[in-house]
């Protein structure tokens, strides 16, 4: 496979991002989507579809080329250090968690992504398609969770139409260092993981969370089952 048509499908894939935050900053469908509590659903679908990640994509390569030290110690410095990086941003009053387990997921499946294409696998389409469908309600849930912490609304466009050029260049760093270095590949990998899972569970699924309302939480399971079916597609 071509390496520009592997940077093209990595863009494509976080395209998908400002049109899950362009649908996000409508009024109309804000509206609509408070009025259901689809907000509160989209929220536990994100968080359903990174622990999908996780369990399907991240930790099953990282744990094939990865001693159980060298895992061990990466998973849980990736939960150390985005503890610390997310007590920072409370503390300076951003709440940014959605977006920053949104970059977790997506910068490593790119990379991922580029590592695949480089070894010529047809697997390379599907995968682009299912990170394309993940970050779609990721996004959403990230462009309204910053845009209720009050962050600018040209500040927050800025951000989501940088977003995807990150896809490029991970793949492109896939694609040329990593498809030959596995156990780097998948250090990374675990890092991340370790890192969104403590996301989820620390501030995700909390904030989602609605009294006297249990049916948005569905939304985690049903953000699970993409990854799942995506993952049994793939393989």
């Amino acid at each position: 496979m071509t390496l520009t048509l592997t940077l093209s499908l990595a863009l494509a894939a976080g395209l998908s991002i400002p049109v899950g935050a362009l649908i996000s900053s409508s009024v109309s469908l804000r509206s609509i989507c408070l009025q259901h509590d689809l907000d509160s659903f989209v929220s536990y679908f994100g968080g359903g579809a990174l622990l999908a990640a996780i369990a399907l994509v991240l930790l099953p390569y990282g744990i094939e080329y990865v001693s159980v030290l060298s895992a061990s110690f990466a998973f849980l410095m990736g939960g150390l250090v985005f503890w610390q990086l997310d007590s920072r941003l409370k503390r300076s009053g951003s709440t940014a968690s959605q977006f920053i387990g949104m970059l977790l997921d997506f910068i490593p499946e790119a990379l991922l992504l580029g590592a695949a294409a480089a070894t010529g696998s047809d697997i390379v389409y599907l995968l682009a398609l299912m990170i394309a469908l993940q970050n779609m309600p990721e996004g959403f849930a990230a462009y309204h969770e910053m845009h209720d912490s009050g962050m600018s609304h040209g500040w927050l466009w800025l951000l989501f139409l940088v977003i995807p050029l990150t896809g490029p260049l991970a793949a492109w760093l896939g694609f040329f260092r990593l498809s030959t270095s596995n156990e780097t590949l998948g250090v990374l990998m675990l890092f991340c993981s370790g890192g969104i899972l403590y996301l989820i569970f620390d501030d995700i699924a909390p904030r989602a969370h609605l009294k006297h309302h249990d049916f948005p939480a569905i939304g985690a399971v049903s953000g699970f089952l993409l990854g799942l079916v995506g993952t049994m597609l793939i393989h």
